[in-house]
């Protein structure tokens, strides 16, 4: 009889599983009609149906062979086209742009492209589960950086200082942030600029937020002078056009760099799926319209999410970006894990421990406000009840 546990990698043997599927499982295993979840960090709203049109257009008129490995080049102008008109940003769709199964996959093949056996790889937390398990299946080693609710959890250039080793290979700028809803403001990134200038590390920044900002327009790292050079930026359709399960992303950078991530695309995947990047054209042409709208819905139950949250007594900064509140709960004497348990079993609603997404989010939760204004109503409505039961 095989031994699997000899066969299989230490490396991946290694990586805890994510602490927020243990409350997905949980949700699902409890058979309860008036279970609420403001857990799963996804739109409520469909795929537009134009975007949708396109990818069933696609299928209809036989367009189901491979495209090119970096994808289909009409859709990598429209990236092109769509950064410029959006964000300022420039990439020749020939030779700077891949297209990648979700932005997940932009980020394996960022680090895997750069990262080498001890290197190491800078990643501000409370941040999303992925970035510090791709770095270690890669061999590098993950240097997480504590961000401060003090500081609305931005990654101060201090502590970017403070980080740096010889072996630094990379940062990671995840902004806007899952799950604490943080931004970065041009001011912001400057600082961070300023110690990167004259070293050869690398910025991974992950912008898949980016059209989720409040009160302001978003800037990325490569925006920046002299930053574009060393700038990845790692984008994609899922939360700004609703199209999370069409799993289309796309990487962005120099031309030597995306020239290396390509090769480990090419072998591992081969092209993002085909009908999706016909949806994807359509929704870089056609869908700006489309994200304006969602995201003026967002703001709105972003606001009225944050002033139930503060009614109800619990401490939580206004986050500006992203579609996730980052309340504190510490106010309730219980642990993340304690609190969100007990508000799943007794109230049916489900939030997600701080503590999932490292360092800085224990006595926090994520609670996610993609979902209708009627859910959030009522989960808020529980959420006094429980508190009110508790304190």
């Amino acid at each position: 009889m095989i031994d699997y546990n000899s066969v299989l990698s230490p490396r991946v043997k290694g990586i805890a599983p994510s602490g927020i599927r243990k409350f997905f499982d949980l949700l699902e295993n409890m058979h309860s009609s008036d279970a609420i979840s403001l857990g799963v960090g996804e739109p409520d709203f469909v795929t537009p149906w134009h975007i949708r049109d396109a990818g069933i257009y696609a299928l209809e008129k036989g367009f189901t062979k491979y495209t090119s490995n970096a994808g289909l080049m009409e859709l990598r102008r429209e990236i092109s086209k769509y950064l410029y008109r959006r964000f300022n940003l420039s990439y020749d769709p020939a030779r700077q742009i891949v297209v990648t199964v979700g932005g997940s996959e932009g980020i394996d093949l960022a680090v895997r492209a750069v990262v080498s056996e001890g290197d190491e790889v800078i990643v501000p937390v409370p941040s999303f589960v992925c970035y510090g398990p791709i770095v270690a299946m890669a061999g590098g080693v993950p240097v997480y950086v504590e961000t401060r609710a003090a500081d609305e959890f931005r990654l101060t250039p201090e502590a970017l200082r403070a980080a740096i080793t010889p072996r630094t290979k990379m940062v990671v700028l995840p902004f806007p942030n899952n799950p604490t809803g943080g931004i970065m403001e041009r001011r912001d990134l400057e600082a961070l600029a300023e110690v990167l200038r004259g070293t050869d590390i690398l910025v991974l920044s992950d912008e898949i937020y980016a059209e989720l900002t409040y009160g302001g327009h978003h800037v990325s790292m490569a925006n920046l002078p002299d930053m574009a050079e060393r700038t990845l930026v790692v984008n994609g359709f899922s939360k700004s056009h609703a199209m999370t399960g069409w799993r289309m992303g796309y990487l962005c950078g120099p031309e030597p760099l995306i020239k290396q991530m390509l090769k480990i695309h090419q072998y591992a995947i081969m092209c993002a799926p085909t009908t999706s990047q016909y949806a994807a054209v359509e929704a870089m042409r056609s869908g700006d319209h489309d994200v304006e709208t969602m995201r003026k819905d967002y703001d709105y139950r972003r606001r009225f999410l944050l002033d139930k949250l503060r009614a109800a007594g619990l401490e939580c900064f206004e986050p500006r970006g992203a579609f996730y509140m980052f309340p504190s709960i510490r106010s309730t004497g219980m642990t993340s894990a304690e609190f969100c348990e007990r508000f799943l079993v007794e109230e049916h609603v489900a939030a997600i421990p701080g503590n999932a997404f490292g360092q800085g989010g224990e006595g926090f939760v994520r609670m996610c406000y993609a979902s209708s204004l009627q859910n959030l109503s009522e989960s808020m409505d529980r959420l006094e009840r429980f508190l009110a039961k508790i304190r």
